[in-house]
């Protein structure tokens, strides 16, 4: 039995490959980048009014004061989206300006609406009254200001959020190159699994498979329900792997039958095939007999059939697997106070159902919840996040800081 360090370890070398694929913006929200993504032009495009107001040319104002106030003649009116208005201006000329208009290039700086005085009137204007020196640049969104044409957008490895894509659509990009999304083919086993609703007593409601299923587009992959392996199908799981080497699948995930019992085929029959990097077995609680196996340029995690167990194997070892192969820059994890003390075996790693708070002052604090035990859901429905208390430590204090995982979504939803 390995520790988990070394698990990530030998899931970190087992890479496959990914192909690439290009695709347009619309399709892209929770798709990987893989080749980084450059503006297709200056933004904002033009010089332009961050306020309602009037366009002048500052340096007509160098001169004026209270005592000598200067009338500037109105000559148009710019809305954003109408063309830069293309007439030559005099000296002491201004032109009305909406936001987002184009500022002409004989003008300088935007004096807000409010800052206005009309004359003769508002209703009826013919000028307005400038009777102070004007600063250059006043209220102007300068042209490449944002974003220079051929500047970094996005970096490859991100995973692209509806704020990419309003900032993509903004910049004019069409279509952006992504990681294939991954295919994963999930089975459940045993004779206890059932998909009925109404069970008896020695049955097992088939609920690992939806779980999974309703991660897939939190963790970027494509699900496939591919049933259920009963106790003898040992035959039928070896021919879905071997089906599954030349298919368009990536991963297969089993739920149950890995551990020491007598149908507890998973592990033999990944074994008749050759495998390049494998491990059983993982000084972790919960999710002890969890086996991964890469075969050619696919990959099979057997998972615990616990509920629990399963869940923690998922986030703990095939989302890694997947950020690793899609080059998503690594997660980092949520740093929390220990609200309570806990002890565990030394040599295990311990992934521990919690709650975490922030405090009245700000702070994060992460409530190890009773009820650790596999089978248990109850505290489960009650977290929001897994704490991880690493190998090579027994006890635990109140006000340790430890690291966390969101449960149901990677701790880059944050970045």
């Amino acid at each position: 039995m390995i520790n988990y360090l070394q698990a990530k370890k030998i899931l970190k070398k087992a890479k496959i490959k990914i192909r690439d694929e290009e695709i347009f913006i619309n399709d892209s929200l929770n798709r990987v980048v893989s080749k980084d993504i450059l503006s297709t032009s200056d933004y904002p495009l033009s010089d332009n009014a961050a306020f309602d107001g009037f366009a002048i040319n500052s340096n007509d104002t160098k001169v004026i004061n209270k005592k000598n106030i200067k009338h500037f003649r109105i000559i148009g009116s710019i809305a954003a989206g109408n063309k830069p208005l293309n007439k030559k201006v005099k000296k002491f000329e201004t032109a009305e300006i909406m936001t987002g208009g184009v500022i002409p290039k004989m003008f300088n700086t935007i004096v807000p609406i409010e800052q206005i005085n009309f004359y003769p009137n508002k209703k009826n204007p013919k000028s307005i009254i400038i009777d102070q020196k004007i600063r250059k640049f006043n209220h102007v969104r300068f042209k490449g200001s944002d974003y220079k044409k051929n500047q970094l957008v996005i970096k490859k490895g991100t995973i692209i959020r509806s704020n990419h894509i309003l900032a993509l659509k903004t910049l004019g990009v069409k279509k952006i190159k992504v990681k294939k999304k991954l295919n994963i083919l999930f089975f459940s086993t045993g004779n206890e699994i059932s998909n009925s609703d109404n069970i008896p007593s020695w049955k097992v409601r088939n609920s690992n498979n939806y779980y999974i299923k309703s991660l897939n587009n939190n963790f970027l992959f494509n699900f496939k329900d591919g049933g259920i392996l009963r106790d003898h199908h040992q035959q039928l799981f070896k021919s879905k792997i071997s089906k599954m080497i030349k298919s368009s699948i990536d991963i297969i995930i089993t739920s149950g039958a890995v551990s020491a019992g007598k149908f507890d085929y998973i592990p033999s029959v990944v074994n008749q095939f050759k495998t390049s990097h494998y491990f059983k077995s993982v000084m972790i609680r919960p999710g002890k007999p969890v086996l991964f196996a890469k075969i050619k340029q696919k990959a099979i995690f057997g998972l615990p059939g616990n509920p629990i167990s399963s869940a923690a194997c998922f986030r703990f070892f095939v989302y890694p697997f997947i950020e690793n192969i899609l080059n998503i820059n690594n997660e980092k994890p949520i740093k929390a106070s220990l609200k309570n003390d806990f002890e565990k075996n030394k040599n295990f790693t311990r992934f521990i159902k919690s709650k975490l708070i922030t405090t009245q002052n700000g702070k994060l604090e992460v409530e190890l919840l009773p009820g650790q035990e596999s089978f248990r859901i109850n505290s489960f429905v009650k977290s929001n996040i897994w704490a991880v208390l690493p190998q090579g430590q027994t006890k635990f204090k109140k006000g340790q800081i430890i690291d966390c995982f969101f449960p149901n979504c990677p701790n880059k939803i944050l970045d």
